[in-house]
Order: C-alpha cells, then structure tokens, then sequence
C-alpha cells in the first residue's frame, strides 16, 4: 500500500503538526540542581518535526498548540519564528498573573555524559496547551479548505489530559477524511500517564487511534508499553534487541492494524551517554528495510534525535519513492541533530546528504 501524498499545489502547507511547544532550560556542561546559568530553546516532539521539515527541507511547516498570554509565551512564539514555522494557528490563552489556571511548559533537560545519562525535570502542569479541546480548531477549514499534505501528532501531546487525547482523534480522522497522510510517534513517556491511568490509560488511547494512522513511529518499548506487543524471544538481560523477533512483532503490528503502511523505528544501542550506535529500520507491506549504520556516534545532545529522524524520514517519504532513501535521511538528521544543543535541528540538507551518501567529517571549505 503506497502512500497517497496530496499534490502540493493543492495544498496550503506541507506538514502540520500538532502538540505542546515548552521552553526548555540547558545548563549546557554543569547539572541543573547545581546550574546558575541556563541557555533557552523551544522545544516539543510533534512540534521539532516540523522545525526540522522547515529549516533544513524547507518544506512549508505549520504547528498546532497554545500558550498562556504572557512574556514567556512570547519567547516561545519568536523562537518558532525564527525556526520558519508558521503561527497562525497557536492560541492564545489569558494569563492570570501567577500560572493558577493556565501556564506555559517548562522543561529543565541536561545532556548527561559518559556513565551519567541525560536526564530531565517537566514543569508543565496546567499549561495552555493541555487544555486544547477539538472546538478550538476548524479542522475541517485546515485539511478541507487550506489542505494540509502531511500531519503528525503523537503520544506525548495525547497524554496531556482528556481533552488533548480527544483533539488528536478529530484531528486525525478529519485528516484522512480529507485525504492528509498521518504520521504518529508513539513516544511513551512513563511520567506523563503516571497520573492519569498508568500503562492501562497508555495502551486504551494509543490503541484507539492506531486505526487512523498511516505512519506509525516508534521503538519497541513504545510498541511495547502503548499497543501491547511484546518483542518475540527478546531476552532483556543480553541488553540487545532481537532483530528477528522484533521483525515478527511488527508483522503482529501490521495484522492488527492493516492500515499501517509505513512503521519506521531507531535503533539505539547506548553505550554510553556520549557515544552511541545509531540507526533504523522500516517495515512496510511485509518488508524489512534496513538503512545506514552510524555505530560509535559521538552525542552532544541526544534530545530531539528521534524528531530529527522522524522529519528526515517524512522529507524522504515526501520527496523520493524509495524507502530505503528516505530511511537514510531519517538516519542522518537524526545523528546530525544529536551533533548540536538544543531539541531541534540546526542541520542543512547538504550536511545531510554528506552523511546519506557516506562521506566523512572532513573540514567543509
């Protein structure tokens, strides 16, 4: 089942994504219990995607989400303008002074090194964008009217809160409704659900918008803890994945939920914090596509890699009819991501080529 990508002359936008923006924190070398300075970036996962399919692909990106009227809301917008994504559809909530009703998200992440992992702090309560509702979009004016090519959403924005798991359902059945292809990362975040259902309310949410997805992305813990597939013969005491086994759970994957065309997933075996083999594999129609190898990837900042793979992955999909390209790409912007600070990409797409097409780190003059 190929994918059926809209033309883009009868499209507004290339790719839409919709999820929850926050302003990271970075103590860049120091820890952040014992930082007393911190650089800023914007930084979310359905939202890097399409910072990535901007600036690097210059594709035509807009987000989806909402802030708190406020100073720090403010940052946010003029970060996201300056990664190209547009902003018309972020909404603006009342601030009420002191972040009582609605706030914006804060997320403290430092990069960990060596034997430390990266490890990091949410603050995002009650923000603005876990109170999004399906009422205050007119997706049916987004995918019917202004068209939209490409969407994507996931599993963080879906476990904000009731009301954000049900904007991901009308977004994503009017999408195909209107022909959008829909991609979805199912990024499980233990944290997130732990107070509103655990695993359980994971699994009934994920499965539930399994039906309307064309391009699922993930690892197999995220299979694992949101769909309810176990890796067949993995022994988790080798601390290695087994391919074969995990191969037949995606076929299990795809048995369940025909309509899957594309799952696309890393492949990231942690050495340590700064050095890490790095790669992917896509299974579609039955077939196992295996791309690039980067084994001893040197890590700078390993926050926003899945993102950057998940955009290279799209801009290949998009642009190529060639799977295995277009997982290359994924590949490379991810690694490349990982190259620098900050959750989202600083790549161009001729960095990135470098890397599909096998050539070194050699000085660029």
């Amino acid at each position: 089942m190929p994918l059926e990508i809209k033309q883009k002359k009868d499209c507004t936008f290339d790719m839409l994504a919709l999820g929850e923006v926050m302003l990271r924190f970075d103590p860049g070398d120091m820890r952040v219990r014992t930082a007393r300075n911190f650089n800023v970036y914007e930084g979310g996962g359905e939202y890097n995607v399409a910072r990535g399919l901007r600036r690097c692909f210059g594709m035509k990106t807009a987000v989806l989400t909402a802030f708190a009227d406020n100073d720090i809301g403010r940052l946010l917008e003029d970060l996201i303008l300056q990664g190209g994504v547009d902003t018309s559809f972020i909404k603006w909530l009342p601030f009420d002074g002191i972040g009582r009703e609605v706030r914006n998200g804060l997320n403290f992440t430092e990069r960990g090194f060596g034997i430390r992992g990266a490890s990091g702090v949410s603050d995002r309560g009650c923000t603005a964008a876990s109170k999004l509702t399906p009422q205050c979009f007119d997706f049916d004016y987004i995918f019917g009217t202004l068209g939209v090519r490409w969407f994507h959403t996931g599993g963080i924005f879906s476990a904000l809160s009731e009301s954000t798991a049900k904007t991901v359902e009308t977004a994503v059945k009017t999408a195909k409704k209107y022909g959008t292809v829909v991609s979805y990362d199912l990024n499980y975040r233990p944290s997130l659900w732990k107070s509103i259902g655990g695993l359980e309310k994971a699994q009934e949410v994920n499965k539930s918008l399994a039906p309307y997805i064309d391009v699922m992305i993930g690892n197999e813990e995220d299979f694992t803890a949101c769909l309810g597939f176990e890796v067949l013969g993995n022994d988790e005491s080798l601390k290695e994945l087994n391919i074969e086994g995990y191969v037949k759970m995606l076929g299990e994957v795809t048995k369940t939920y025909p309509n899957l065309k594309v799952i696309a997933n890393t492949l990231r075996t942690v050495k340590s914090a700064t050095i890490n083999d790095w790669s992917a594999i896509a299974y579609t129609n039955g077939n196992v596509y295996n791309g690039i190898s980067l084994p001893c990837l040197e890590i700078y900042d390993r926050v926003g890699g899945g993102d950057s793979f998940a955009s290279g992955l799209i801009y290949g999909l998009m642009t190529f009819s060639d799977m295995e390209k277009a997982l290359n790409y994924g590949i490379a912007h991810g690694a490349l991501a990982m190259t620098t600070p900050g959750d989202t990409s600083t790549a161009s797409l001729s960095e990135v080529e470098r890397i599909v097409n096998g050539e070194s780190a050699r000085i660029v003059r």
